[in-house]
């Protein structure tokens, strides 16, 4: 019960979070990884295990994950808590019922959420979740005791605390217009984690490229199949170029 609380607070923050106009820091751009078979099946992984607890994906089914180089035999072994059959949707494990009780509302589906985060001059969906999901910070005034550069005031915990351990904001005080502000320079690491830093900043980036193909599964083949489609119509420009040409060359 009580991963279902934690993961239902870190999928409503990805969810719901959007850049906060006038504070938040820049968003770090995301490693692309969506033809990366095995990043995507660890991000499908974190997925299951941190956000399909409380949080439905209501659009893909289990055995659409054969696209990313898994059998059903292992979507069924390591991958099915929330349904018994391969061909179902992703639907959480928590009850509506419970979840409006709990939190006053039932929890947004994330199918689609890697694309529907973006801010003017900040980057993409994918951007803010990567940045979203490696910021987070302890802050003792807040209820849930944490916070987050890239989305100020957030009212969920750092669910993934765990594995990337504990750490504060390092800020230097500068003069801009006469004033003194607190520019933020970096990290100190105050509690470890069970991954380093490193280790948890690819898991992030394998997660949201996990989110990035979930929210369009063909978006590779439809890249793919727009590049041929784009050289066969110069080969026949230039075909229809000449054949014009030649059917006129006489006309005076």
């Amino acid at each position: 019960m009580k991963k279902w609380i934690l993961s239902l607070a870190l999928a409503m923050g990805v969810a719901g979070g959007a850049y906060a106009s006038g504070g938040g820091i820049a968003w770090d751009k995301a490693p692309n990884k969506t033809n990366d078979m095995a990043s995507l099946q660890n991000g499908a992984k974190l997925f299951v295990n941190y956000c399909l607890n409380c949080h439905s994906a209501a659009f893909m089914r289990f055995n659409r994950l054969k696209d990313i180089g898994l059998t059903d035999q292992q979507i069924k072994d390591n991958l099915l808590f929330t349904t018994e059959k391969v061909g179902e949707t992703m639907k959480a494990a928590i009850d509506p019922k419970q979840a409006k009780d709990w939190f006053g509302g039932n929890p947004p589906d994330l199918t689609v959420i890697a694309r529907s985060r973006s801010a003017a001059g900040q980057g993409s969906g994918a951007d803010y979740l990567y940045t979203y999901l490696r910021t987070y910070y302890p802050d003792d005034t807040k209820a849930t005791g944490w916070n987050n550069l890239a989305f100020p005031n957030v009212g969920m915990p750092h669910v993934l605390w765990e594995l990337q351990g504990k750490r504060v904001p390092v800020y230097e005080t500068t003069t801009e217009h006469g004033h003194e502000v607190q520019v933020f320079k970096g990290w100190e690491q105050t509690v470890p984690g069970t991954m380093t830093p490193l280790q948890y900043d690819q898991a992030m980036g394998d997660l949201v490229g996990y989110l990035q193909w979930m929210a369009e599964p063909a978006q590779n083949t439809r890249v793919r199949v727009g590049v041929w489609v784009l050289l066969f119509l110069c080969v026949m420009t230039l075909f229809a170029w000449r054949l014009n040409a030649a059917f006129w060359k006489d006309v005076k």
